[in-house]
């Protein structure tokens, strides 16, 4: 009779250390863009509020702040736990490239360290500091966030294009370039894609809270304000980062022709690829299913050839050196879903911009405030969808061409025990957060402007929030 002992030892931990990976990132992903873009959206509002006398700005700044200060607190607490399963996940990985892959890391901490203390700063400065003193306290945690952001990204990149170290005859690192190791190949244009992906997301994320405001009624200028700064900085980032997934598709093309296969289900090399929307790859290399557009893949990749670029096909590469079919399919899929919901979010943003030029306002219909509050979710689902592409999409290394997830990963049978022991935590931490969210918004929206005076405003703005804009609002959403 096999025992529980025996049915644990057999158990393979390579898929629970990838489930527990994915799962983990896939939680601490979605405060990164509010800690890497708040602080920018409460700076705008606080220097309106200063610059303009404005009370609405200046109390979207305070509430703001404290917001951001939670989700800094657990975005700290989930980054600390991914972080340790680098350890105890991927044991054989750090033994091997620890020295080189733990470099962004070490100035990544300093980033981390440094934006905590401005944050700490900012939210005790309120009324214990001059106003444009206090203003200054936080545009350090906007570069900070930014570039703490780039560093952990910039790890990330190394694992695409491993760069910056020398190998001895055993295969063990012998040398490290630091600044090879950062300034790696994929860094530039992944960072720069993560940044604004960031600042994307964070943007439609708070404009989404406001827009859900506004559909219940509440269309006071503290709302729209609300609405507009976040979504304005979303709408001007999203042209940006249709010009940086380009440029990223295309190194891509160039220099993991792999992956490329994988995205666009290209079984065997060939010209005239077409870019099938949705579809599956079958085990035979046939695909299935999906909307082919002729050619468009080939001159996508190169418009210079145009339909006659060749692609290289998943049939070039050693069958052991591939994504399996499922691994292909679930790449595919997350590419059509980040393409598709990117394009949605460019239309939206243009439709707002188009509607600035014209109207100077914001689109007024009910229509636009539905798909504003939507598009908080749809750019998280976005952003899960890109990262999607990038880790899987490079199966199976873990370190591109040099080792492989499964010989890098733990051989601990157990670790699904700590797989369930990390869902658990992550859903408790996430029930908690909201909890604490939705505690602060319904306590700010029993407030008044009034009670903002003490603690959170400066003491030389204190008139300013006192109330004396008519337009001020009782709370927020």
């Amino acid at each position: 009779m096999t025992s529980t002992l025996d049915i644990i030892a057999s158990v393979d931990p390579v898929p629970w250390a990838r489930s527990q990976m994915a799962f983990t990132l896939a939680v601490h992903i979605i405060l990164v863009p509010l800690g890497v873009s708040w602080a920018a959206m409460a700076l705008i509002a606080n220097y309106r509020g200063i610059r303009k006398n404005d009370a609405d700005a200046m109390l979207l700044a305070q509430r703001w702040s404290k917001y951001m200060a939670v989700t800094f607190a657990v975005g700290a607490a989930t980054g600390t736990m991914l972080s340790f399963q680098f350890g105890l996940l991927w044991p054989n990985f750090m033994a091997q490239w620890g020295e080189v892959f733990g470099i962004p890391f070490a100035f990544e901490g300093l980033f981390f360290f440094t934006e905590a203390i401005f944050v700490a700063i900012y939210i005790y400065g309120w009324r214990r500091l001059k106003p444009w003193a206090h203003f200054w306290t936080g545009v350090p945690i906007v570069f900070t966030g930014i570039l703490g952001s780039v560093a952990v990204v910039s790890a990330n990149a190394w694992m695409n294009s491993p760069e910056g170290f020398t190998l001895d005859a055993a295969g063990n690192v012998a040398e490290v370039d630091p600044w090879g190791v950062i300034f790696n190949d994929a860094m530039p244009l992944m960072s720069l894609h993560m940044v604004l992906a960031a600042y994307i997301v964070g943007g439609f994320l708070v404009a989404s809270v406001y827009a859900v405001g506004m559909l219940r009624g509440r269309r006071d200028r503290y709302h729209r304000l609300g609405l507009i700064i976040p979504f304005t900085v979303a709408a001007i980032a999203m042209p940006f980062q249709m010009g940086a997934g380009d440029s990223l598709t295309r190194w891509v093309f160039d220099t993991q022709p792999m992956k490329f296969a994988a995205i666009e289900l290209v079984a065997e090399t060939s010209s005239d690829v077409p870019e099938t929307i949705l579809g599956r790859l079958n085990a035979d290399g046939t695909v299935s299913g999906g909307i082919p557009i002729p050619g468009l893949a080939s001159w996508l990749s190169d418009p210079g050839t145009g339909r006659s670029t060749v692609v290289q096909g998943l049939n070039s590469f050693p069958p052991d050196e591939i994504p399996t079919v499922r691994q292909i399919n679930t790449v595919h899929l997350a590419w059509d879903v980040m393409i598709g919901l990117g394009s949605l979010m460019f239309l939206v943003a243009l439709w707002w911009g188009g509607t600035w030029l014209l109207r100077r306002n914001m689109p007024q219909s009910r229509l636009f405030l539905w798909v504003a509050s939507s598009l908080g979710v749809v750019s998280v689902i976005c952003m899960e969808a890109g990262w999607i592409v990038s880790e899987v999409g490079r199966q199976p290394w873990i370190v591109y061409e040099l080792m492989t997830v499964e010989e890098a990963a733990t051989t601990n049978t157990g670790v699904w025990i700590t797989f369930i022991g990390f869902v658990g935590v992550y859903m408790a931490l996430a029930a908690a957060t909201l909890y604490v969210l939705r505690r602060m918004s319904r306590r700010f929206r029993t407030e008044s402007a009034a009670d903002h005076e003490t603690p959170y405003g400066p003491a030389e703005t204190s008139e300013v929030m006192s109330g004396t804009n008519e337009e001020t609002p009782v709370g927020a959403p």
